[in-house]
């Protein structure tokens, strides 16, 4: 299993670095949606979906949504300036309320489970709701400022993937080493309230330590630490939602198509509700 996880990282890590820094806009936004494709099928083994056929509608309608999304708004149009259009500002919006509702569900677990899990459309409005911002958080990180800087978009990704990947790091040794307190044992028995305080300080550290050597100026390093806690401890929220969905399902892991790692969603889970979240503050506190 370890062996697997380490060769199958190997590959990703690099294959990762260059959709990020090297693609097209263009090509970067079809591989995005290529993963989300991939996350809602996943996503509709969630649902109770066992047949092939039914499975394949949730993706096609997902497809279909992310079609529709490209063709209003492309790419390279998201930004007009330093300012995000205020059509996708809206469905960003939405996105945020959506992950306050998730956490609410996460939280009163398994209590309010009966409210989404006897059919399957609720489940599925929870998928779009999850993955679809992903994809447009990804293309709008992706475009910001293009014009000035062919990077900027790519190092803003970089940013998110740093504070969520230093969150996880944070957690897992802060919780290995001193965890004692369940933080929501219905939904994941192995994390605790000292793993989540120690991903906070680490993604902190994290944010301090690029705005440093970013020559970032200070006044603005308190601002920078408070969207960084908040966007870790949404992050959280999304593996714990991930979590929540595969546990009434009745999963252990999202699929297999990741050797060691389990699915797509499994390793995106945290990003679902990072990045959107990250470009709404983006958009509305951090461009300005």
């Amino acid at each position: 299993m370890l062996k697997h996880r380490i060769m199958t990282s190997l590959v990703l890590a690099p294959a990762a670095l260059g959709l990020v820094f090297y693609t097209p806009l263009m090509i970067f936004s079809y591989m995005a949606a290529v993963i989300v494709l991939v996350g809602s099928w996943e996503w509709s083994g969630f649902m109770g979906l066992k047949k092939i056929a039914h499975r394949l509608v949730y993706v096609i309608v997902t497809a279909v949504i992310l079609s529709a999304l490209h063709l209003h708004w492309p790419i390279e149009s998201l930004w007009q300036g330093n300012k995000l259009l205020s059509d996708a500002n809206y469905l960003f919006t939405v996105s945020v309320a959506w992950w306050l509702v998730a956490t609410t569900l996460v939280w009163q677990y398994p209590s309010m489970s009966k409210s989404w899990n006897k059919g399957i459309l609720m489940r599925a409005i929870a998928g779009l709701l999850t993955l679809i911002p992903l994809w447009l958080a990804l293309n709008a990180l992706r475009s910001a400022s293009y014009e000035e800087s062919t990077l900027h978009g790519s190092i803003l990704i970089m940013i998110v993937l740093g504070i969520v990947w230093s969150a996880d790091i944070g957690a897992y040794f802060s919780g290995k080493n001193f965890g004692k307190h369940k933080l929501m044992p219905n939904v994941s028995p192995n994390k605790t309230i000292e793993g989540l305080a120690g991903g906070i300080i680490a993604s902190t550290l994290f944010i301090l330590i690029f705005c440093y050597f970013s020559g970032i100026e200070q006044d603005k390093w308190f601002l920078y630490s408070c969207v960084t806690i908040f966007i870790a401890v949404f992050s959280a929220i999304g593996d714990l939602l991930e979590s929540m969905f595969k546990r009434e399902a009745g999963l252990k892991d999202s699929g297999r198509c990741l050797p060691g790692h389990g699915g797509i969603l499994d390793r995106i889970d945290s990003l679902t509700a990072a990045a959107p979240i990250f470009v709404a503050f983006y958009a509305w506190i951090l461009s300005s």
